[in-house]
C-alpha cells in the first residue's frame, strides 16, 4: 500500500478554486481508493506507484478540462515496505505517541 498526500491547483484562476477542487475530488471518488480530504491536501491510499501516477494524471486532466491553463501539483509519497501503512494506522500511531 502506498500513501500519498496530493494538492492540485490551478494558477491564475482567481481566488476561489473550489470548482477545480470538486472536479479533482470527483476523480478520486470514482477511483474507489480510500481517501481523506484535509484543509490543504487530500490523502489517498493506492496499491502502488503506477496507480498513484495514473490517478494524479486524471486529476490533472480534470483541472485542464475545467479550464485551467496552468496547474501546480504537490505530491508527497510514503511507500513503506517494512509493514502495512494506511491512513488509519498513521493516525493511530500519532494518538499512541
Amino acid at each position: 500500500m502506498v500513501l500519498a498526500q496530493l494538492s492540485v491547483y490551478p494558477i491564475g484562476e482567481g481566488t476561489s478554486l473550489s470548482r477545480f477542487v470538486k472536479k479533482g475530488v470527483a476523480v478520486i471518488e470514482r477511483s474507489g481508493y480510500k481517501y481523506e480530504i484535509g484543509g490543504m491536501s487530500t490523502t489517498i491510499e493506492v496499491p502502488d506507484l503506477d496507480a498513484l501516477f495514473r490517478l494524479v494524471k486524471e486529476v490533472h486532466a480534470a483541472h485542464v478540462a475545467e479550464g485551467a491553463r496552468r496547474v501546480t501539483i504537490d505530491l508527497k509519497v510514503d511507500d513503506r515496505r517494512d509493514k502495512e501503512a494506511t491512513i488509519e494506522s498513521k493516525k493511530a500511531a500519532v494518538k499512541r505517541a
